[in-house]
């Protein structure tokens, strides 16, 4: 996972974690801002603890929690991606206010589209695509399911991966699918809003900056989905 060794050398050490909420669908890791991860599916977890140090986590320097990005449970992984997005210096003069699903359909408008990951703009990225192919870990009617992602994504003129794919370790091979002319975008909360990424051939990303801490905190402690998250912004930075 080079792309996270590179990720984890931007980052500044020492700051102190203050603050961890894991809710059914999202997560955060406030140290000197707020992070966000999905909390994807950890699965089954009767005789297995998906996160080993539960309980303690608040007692590592978020460079440690950092590293958990690089775990085999994807909830822990989570964690770590969280932090490391709490930890990015976002490059604000870079960003601009515009949703990941805008911006499919902009560059997805009668040309063909691989999305890694079921978003609720599905429907409106059907209606301008020539194709849309959707590919998920629990596919909807429709979707088609991971192991397709290797010949239809080599298809695609333009590429959406979900930031998730930071968590489960697949984005370096998903990435590897792309053509070169292929216009790519990782999209969502666990996506890190760091031009890292471009190095590895992605043209932009579409993540979120959390705003207003307290409110996402709240949010999240009481279960809320990623579209009930108040106090963020719905950034994307470009190439």
């Amino acid at each position: 996972m080079k792309i996270l060794d590179d990720l984890l050398l931007t980052l500044r050490q020492g700051d102190i974690v203050k603050d961890i909420r894991c809710g059914p669908f999202q997560l955060a890791v406030l140290t000197r801002s707020c992070g966000l991860a999905s909390t994807g599916n950890y699965g089954h977890h009767q005789n297995h603890a998906p996160v080993k140090e539960a309980g303690t986590l608040m007692e590592k320097e978020a460079s440690e929690l950092a590293q958990m990005s690089y775990s085999p449970s994807l909830l822990e992984a989570a964690i770590g991606m969280a932090t490391i997005n709490s930890l990015l210096e976002i490059d604000q003069e870079r960003c601009i206010r515009l949703n990941a699903g805008d911006l499919l359909a902009e560059k997805g408008e009668n040309r063909k589209v691989a999305l890694v990951g079921h978003f609720p703009f599905v429907p409106e990225l059907r209606r301008v695509a020539e194709e849309l192919w959707v590919i998920e870990q629990h596919p909807h009617q429709g979707d088609f399911a991971q192991g397709m992602a290797e010949s239809l994504i080599p298809q695609a003129d333009v590429v959406g991966i979900t930031g998730t794919a930071f968590t489960n370790h697949t984005i370096e091979h998903l990435l590897s699918l792309c053509r070169p002319e292929a216009y790519v975008i990782i999209l969502g909360g666990t996506a890190p809003l760091s031009p890292v990424l471009f190095d590895y051939g992605v043209d932009a990303i579409s993540g979120t900056k959390v705003v207003n801490p307290e409110a996402t905190l709240r949010c999240i402690s009481q279960g809320a989905t990623f579209r009930q998250l108040k106090g963020i912004r719905l950034l994307t930075m470009k190439r």
